[in-house]
């Protein structure tokens, strides 16, 4: 039986294994269809470089569950590009299981070639985890292609992730630290790290993620800063919103993040947005949740749209700094206008302490007495507010400076309680 055929009857088995296990929430198989459109958009554009006898090139998968992202990108560059070029395989794994099923993809995928560049599988004491103990230090890479997990705790992390956000921009998270309960803008921030310098020859990375790291976090936040610093450096060349119900496990939206440290002069200062999301082809049969597809002819033209760099109804492109805010909250004085009228009186006179007698809780001729102090104190006020009518008072201070001192004239005291229930009813 051919190579590829077994190779494809595995990755079913793989597909499978990945759909009726128990996996962590936030952690989905990538179906070959996304995983082949990815691919495509790295490398398109390169070409001319990828062409090159002899030509060997890195990539890397910080989360490579099963491993497809890597084969499937090395496979694309082979068959599309250059069928001579060798590519070096890099990822690591926290899932022991999948950890190996991933070295396994990469024997029989690759012909043999560059297992020992998967790291990891070693979860109970998470050694394995990128976040806390990235395995490739000190490697840098040519490619970056990923679905880090959506939605997942970084509590076992906090501790080492925090530490070297303290280092700021020579460490891999001085950008900024997303809320506890979701790390895919920590992933991102790690796969930018590992961007070969400019001077080198430069990366690109395709990060595919939920919507959360588009929208979570209000200006000045951990995620707004992160995505602060993505611009301000220039590094996010474009975001495609994929159609819903790709995945086997999950029918959420998600969006393809292109990034590069090399781009193309007519990128510079730009971002493209490419609305991708009704380019889709719905299968015969659901598998999973997965009911639609990226086929051939939707994957060309989405590449299309993303290569083109043209302004429609499918895509717009901004300058980076129209993405750019600050959240101001701006706090006034209060400012209410006073205005004695028949409504404002009535409203006052329905009041439940201004309807009734106010019932003294002393009996006998004692409390009658206050009784009787009420009604009348209650009477001058109407008078008082009677007089006041002909004028509009800007304020609550004037407003009560007037009626006390209309109140001195009468020879009467009014309560601070009884002041505000005026106050607020007028």
């Amino acid at each position: 039986m051919p190579n590829h055929i077994i190779g494809l009857a595995f990755e079913d088995l793989i597909r499978r294994f990945a759909e009726q296990s128990n996996e962590t929430a936030g952690e989905h198989y990538t179906p070959r269809d996304v995983v082949r459109l990815m691919a495509a958009l790295i490398f398109t554009g390169e070409e001319k470089e990828l062409s090159k006898p002899g030509k060997v090139i890195t990539i890397y998968d910080p989360a490579c569950g099963t491993g497809g992202m890597l084969s499937i990108g090395s496979d694309y560059v082979k068959e599309n590009i250059n069928s001579e070029i060798k590519a070096h395989l890099f990822g690591q794994e926290l899932n022991p299981v999948t950890f190996a099923i991933c070295k396994a993809d990469i024997l029989l995928q690759n012909e043999g070639k560059d297992p020992e560049g998967i790291k990891g599988g070693e979860k109970e004491n998470d050694k394995a985890s990128t976040l806390s103990n990235d395995q490739h230090a000190d490697k840098k890479f040519d490619y970056i292609i990923s679905n880090p997990p959506y939605g997942v705790e970084w509590k076992k992390d906090k501790e080492v992730v925090e530490h070297e956000a303290e280092r700021g921009l020579a460490g891999r998270f001085g950008a900024g630290l997303p809320r506890i309960s979701d790390g895919q803008f920590l992933f991102i921030q790690h796969a930018i790290s590992k961007f070969r310098p400019k001077a080198d020859g430069g990366s690109n990375a395709a990060i595919i993620t939920n919507g959360s790291p588009l929208f979570t976090g209000d200006a000045g936040g951990g995620e707004s800063e992160i995505r602060r610093w993505i611009l301000e450096s220039d590094l996010l060349e474009a975001i495609i919103a994929m159609p819903e119900q790709l995945f086997f496990n999950t029918g959420i939206a998600t969006y393809v993040w292109i990034f590069s440290n090399r781009k193309d002069a007519e990128r510079k200062g730009k971002v493209q947005l490419v609305d991708a999301r009704k380019i889709r082809t719905q299968l015969r049969r659901n598998l999973g949740a997965k009911r639609y597809e990226i086929n051939e002819e939707n994957a060309k033209e989405i590449l299309k749209l993303y290569s083109e760099f043209k302004a429609n109804e499918r895509c717009k492109i901004f300058l980076n700094t129209e993405f750019a805010y600050r959240e101001i909250t701006i706090q006034r004085p209060l400012r209410l206008k006073f205005e004695i009228t028949d409504d404002s009186l009535s409203r006052l006179k329905e009041h439940k302490d201004f309807m009734n007698d106010r019932p003294s809780k002393k009996s006998g001729e004692k409390g009658e007495a206050e009784n009787k102090a009420w009604r009348k104190l209650r009477a001058v006020i109407y008078e008082i507010l009677e007089n006041m009518r002909k004028n509009v008072y800007m304020s609550r201070a004037e407003f009560l400076k007037k009626l006390e001192a209309e109140a001195r004239k009468q020879e009467v005291k009014i309560a601070n309680k009884t002041l505000k229930t005026i106050w607020q009813e007028i």
